[in-house]
C-alpha cells in the first residue's frame, strides 16, 4: 500500500508521468485497476471511495494506493481519528470524544487502545522524521506520558514536513509520514515492513 494524494486527478497525472515509485523497490508504478469499494466516514458526510490499484514495472508488485484522508484498515477520516486522539490524550474520556465525532463510543476506545499500545514506536519513528526532515531540529521536548510524548513527536514531525514541502493539512501529512500505519503498527507483519521499525520515512 502507498498513501498518495486524495485527488484522483492527481495520483492519475503522476502514474502516467512515471513519478510514483514502488515502496518495495523504488521503481516506477504504472496503473493497475482498481481496488474495491469503500466508504470514508468524513466530518462533512460518508465518501466512497474505489482506490487505484498500481503495478511496479520493475519488480512486479501491487499496491493499492490510498488517499491521504485516510488511515490502513480504519473506516474514519484520519483527521477525525487525529483530533480525536489529541482530545483523549489531554483526558477527555472516549465516550465524550465519540459523541462529538458522531463514531461508535467502541470504535474510539479501539483509536485509543491501538495509540496507546504502540506509543513508543510512534514516538521513535515520528521523532526520526522529524530529525530527517530538520536535521536542525534540536530535541523534541517530553510531554508528562508515554502517549503525550508520542503525540508531540507526530506534532513536530508534521511541522517540519510543513515547513520542508509547504501548507498541507496537519493529520493527512500524518498519514503520510507513517504509511497510513498510525494505528496498525501492532500487527506484527506491518511492524516488519519498517514503517513503524527502523526503515526511512516514507514521503
Amino acid at each position: 500500500m502507498l498513501i498518495v494524494e486524495a485527488d484522483g486527478a492527481v495520483v492519475e497525472r503522476d502514474l502516467v508521468a512515471g513519478v510514483l515509485a514502488c515502496p518495495g523497490c523504488g521503481g516506477v508504478l504504472a496503473r493497475w485497476g482498481f481496488a474495491r469499494e469503500r466508504v470514508l466516514r468524513c466530518r462533512s458526510g460518508d465518501v466512497l471511495l474505489r482506490p487505484r490499484r498500481a503495478k511496479c514495472r520493475v519488480c512486479a508488485g501491487t499496491h493499492v494506493l490510498l488517499g491521504d484522508r485516510g488511515l490502513l484498515r480504519r473506516q474514519d477520516e484520519v483527521a477525525v481519528i487525529g483530533e480525536a486522539l489529541t482530545a483523549m490524550v489531554a483526558g477527555r474520556g472516549h465516550r465524550r470524544v465519540a459523541a462529538e465525532a458522531g463514531v461508535p463510543a467502541s470504535t474510539v476506545r479501539s483509536w485509543r487502545r491501538a495509540f496507546v499500545a504502540g506509543a513508543e514506536a510512534i514516538r521513535s519513528h515520528f521523532t526520526r522524521c522529524a530529525h530527517a526532515l530538520d536535521p536542525q531540529l534540536g530535541a523534541i521536548v517530553a510531554a508528562d506520558s508515554a502517549t503525550g510524548d508520542a503525540l508531540e513527536a507526530v506534532a513536530v514531525a508534521a511541522r517540519a514536513f510543513v515547513l520542508r514541502f509547504g501548507s498541507r493539512p496537519l493529520w493527512s501529512v500524518v498519514s503520510v509520514l507513517c504509511g497510513g500505519r498510525l494505528l496498525c503498527h501492532t500487527s506484527p507483519r506491518l511492524f516488519a515492513a519498517g514503517v513503524f521499525g527502523q526503515g526511512p520515512c516514507p514521503w
